[in-house]
């Protein structure tokens, strides 16, 4: 025998959560702004890259060249970017940076901070916790094409091939402009150094780098560098976020400061 007292067994959807909306949630905060931000400035370093890509010209001033041509191994690079020789031949005719920037790109494409990332602002999958997706089923990265993303471990590797020809295109950007020597020094030299620098944190703090120095030991007191090592980059691991989005805005002003030098847009400051 019931009483007027007992609680009800018939559910009404909480105003917090209407019945059938899309995003479902309980969440009142505003939970759409990450995914809102990172869409656009995912969007606008897409559309940056593209167009610079595609520009093929105003990339090199010597001593500086940017990130994006870097190494320009096609015929046509401009005399002085290809410091590793024009190793495609003749029957490529189109931009250099097209045979670049599939490797870095790779590298992010395939990362596990910003696969979250995209796939939250671009896919809606989810668009953020506690939040529901739209889609009916997930099937994880366990079809193509997203079973590419196993591959993050290959790009690492070209990743810190691509960071040791881009700490040396920094070390070269302190040779004059005339290439008569080094020790000198413009604010170029400093953007393309900072970049080098932004983007071994980048690569150095990724779980892949952790895995590598530190995965598959089974006694760490066997093997007291790789613990080392494992100990430093897990201490950057942490921060890995926050280094992703640095090196992603360091290597597309490295490559804008490079264009307007190029281009005549705006001077080099010397310092000595």
């Amino acid at each position: 025998m019931s009483s007027s007292t007992e609680p009800s067994l018939v559910t009404t959807p909480s105003p917090a959560r209407p019945a059938g909306r899309l995003f479902a949630t309980r969440r009142t905060d505003r939970w759409w702004l990450e995914p809102l931000i990172i869409f656009g400035v995912l969007s606008a370093f897409v559309l940056y890259a593209t167009w610079r890509a595609f520009a093929n010209k105003y990339y090199y001033i010597e001593p500086y060249q940017s990130p994006f041509y870097s190494p320009c191994v096609a015929e046509d690079c401009i005399p002085g970017s290809d410091s590793l020789g024009r190793i495609v031949g003749g029957w490529y005719t189109m931009s250099p940076a097209l045979l670049i920037l599939i490797f870095p790109l790779g590298f992010r494409f395939t990362c596990y901070y910003y696969r979250r990332s995209y796939y939250r602002a671009f896919w809606v999958s989810p668009p953020a916790c506690a939040v529901a997706e739209p889609h009916p089923k997930n099937t994880g990265e366990s079809r193509w094409p997203l079973l590419i993303q196993n591959s993050h471990r290959l790009w690492f590797y070209f990743a810190l091939a691509f960071n040791v020809i881009l700490t040396w295109d920094a070390v070269l950007a302190f040779r004059a402009p005339d290439g008569t020597g080094f020790f000198h020094m413009g604010l170029g030299s400093l953007v393309l150094t900072a970049n080098a620098v932004f983007l071994w944190i980048y690569t150095l703090s990724c779980h892949s780098c952790r895995n590598a120095v530190g995965g598959r030991l089974r006694h760490f007191s066997k093997h007291p560098i790789r613990y080392r090592l494992w100990t430093w980059v897990s201490r950057m691991n942490v921060f890995h976020n926050r280094f992703a989005w640095a090196s992603l805005f360091s290597v597309a002003f490295a490559d804008f400061y490079v264009y307007g030098v190029a281009s005549g847009l705006f001077s080099d400051p010397r310092f000595f």
